[in-house]
């Protein structure tokens, strides 16, 4: 028998064709029935939003049925601490930066309330990346000083997304710190865990330089050549530290809700000593397992989970690390429980490691750049507080904000026995730098500190205020003492 090959083949083709097309099909007539059982979700009952500040978020949706939710949230330009002694002017959903944790569940459908101060100078609006509508709810809630706008809109897709102000110029009111999350759970909630954060980066630029006191006031051109002097998570540098820190115990399971604000840089999100479990890609219905380090757009968010195994304290950072220990983008989480020595077992052994020989190296030191002076301190008080602010700019991440240093890292401060014992060796540190082991109320510390480029009025601040805090000697440090160090 003759076989037509062309007809055959042909045959296939059209075989395959149809195949493809009814499994189109399929797949558009699944997607179209899940979209429209979204929208037609019916809602039962009223109910007033919970909103909350962060580092904190609303009670878990669970099993609810969808609902009617009335979302109130009301928007205020305010005065805050980007650092100590440093002012800026925030402008914010709901007093806080990021705004108010908005939570939410497929099928709601959200009566938007939006207030503008009538103290506020600007007008704003809002723009809520899980809404389908122009603008994002842009277009319906332009609203002035002392007036309010409501608007409604169908919650039809499961995830976290960001909310920001798009009143122009953009950019500008997100800088200033106008951004928050909402999350939108699937039918039955999310998953049970044992703590939940609300944590949110966002890059800020000022007039003057990281620390420097006083009023800043926003600086556009830098902004525009995103040049950011801070980096911080939840508005300011040192929002989630010491006794502000988030806390959890040995097997717990943490799951943090993290946004991006922007309005430029992007954020590596990392937490040190810790792999994330889960990590909801882009805040979506992505999952990734085992992540060390995620990466979040601005304007975009991730939804990362992890049990901690082992008590400590672990440092939440963006791994553009300069950005973590020299702009702000740092936070912390506290560990208290049993220890589990198989996970890990800490410090076995200290000894000697010398790849290159006994030569001893040491970090490059400031040379004759150029340092600017502080204003000059007229009392012990002012010298107290100029001290206070310049550490918390600038040696705060390492030696933490009582002086309690980081364990197995940082020597501490606090009631130190060896910055107690020698003020000239102390401030020779400070002025140089110093790489090397040295023990601290009977532990050892082998760490590099990096010479400071600090005038002698700043060195002698901040080593009084040092000395007068958490237990010490109670020196004073003059700016001739440290003189006579440089000039040794």
């Amino acid at each position: 028998m003759k076989l037509n090959l062309k007809k055959i083949f042909v045959t296939k083709m059209l075989v395959g064709l149809c195949t493809i097309a009814f499994l189109s099909s399929c797949v558009n007539d699944q997607s179209d029935k899940k979209y429209n059982d979204t929208v037609d979700i019916p809602v039962n009952q009223e109910m007033t939003a919970e909103l909350t500040s962060p580092p904190f978020v609303p009670t878990p949706i669970g099993k609810r049925m969808a609902k009617k939710l009335i979302v109130d949230l009301e928007i205020q330009e305010r005065e805050g601490e980007m650092t100590s002694g440093v002012k800026y002017v925030y402008w914010t959903f709901g007093g806080t930066v990021p705004g108010s944790f908005i939570r939410t569940r497929v099928g709601d459908e959200v009566e938007f309330h939006l207030k503008n101060h009538p103290d506020n100078k600007l007008p704003h609006n809002i723009d809520l990346h899980a809404v389908n509508g122009p603008g994002g709810g842009a277009e319906s809630s332009f609203v002035a000083p002392g007036h309010e706008k409501v608007f409604s809109f169908k919650v039809l897709n499961p995830g976290l997304y960001v909310y920001h102000c798009a009143t122009a110029p953009v950019g500008m009111h997100i800088a200033n710190g106008m951004y928050g999350l909402i999350l939108v759970e699937p039918e039955g909630g999310l998953a049970p865990v044992d703590k939940e954060y609300y944590i949110m980066q966002g890059d800020f630029y000022t007039e003057g330089s990281y620390g420097d006191r006083g009023l800043q006031a926003f600086d556009m051109q830098k902004a525009i050549d995103e040049k950011a002097d801070y980096v911080v998570f939840n508005g300011h540098v040192g929002a989630m530290t010491g006794d502000n820190a988030l806390t959890a115990k040995v097997g717990e399971t943490v799951r943090l809700f993290v946004g991006n604000g922007g309005p430029n840089l992007v954020s590596s999100f990392h937490v040190i000593g810790e792999i994330f479990d889960k990590v909801h890609v882009e805040g979506g219905s992505l999952i990734n397992d085992n992540v060390q380090t995620t990466l979040i757009p601005a304007g975009g968010a991730a939804i990362v989970e992890f049990r901690v195994d082992v008590p400590g304290t672990f440092i939440l950072v963006d791994h553009s690390i300069f950005r973590a220990f020299n702009k702000g983008a740092l936070a912390m989480l506290k560990v208290e429980g049993e220890e589990n020595k198989t996970i890990y077992s800490g410090e076995i052994r200290d000894g000697i490691y010398l790849p290159e020989g006994g030569v001893i190296q040491s970090m490059p030191t400031a040379g004759n750049k150029t340092v600017k002076e502080e204003i000059k301190a007229l009392s012990f008080e002012e010298k107290m507080q100029f001290g206070k602010d310049k550490y918390m700019a600038t040696c705060l991440a390492c030696h933490q904000a009582n002086g309690q240093g980081i364990e197995g890292a940082f020597p501490p401060l606090a009631k130190a026995d060896y910055l107690n014992a020698d003020v000239n060796r102390a401030i020779d540190i400070v002025l140089h730098g110093k790489t090397g082991e040295i023990t601290v109320n009977g532990k050892n510390y082998n760490s590099v500190m990096t010479a400071q480029a600090l005038s002698d009025e700043e060195v002698s601040n901040v080593l009084t205020y040092v000395y007068n805090s958490w237990g010490n000697s109670k020196k004073e440090v003059t700016p001739e003492m440290v003189k006579a160090v440089r000039n040794q």
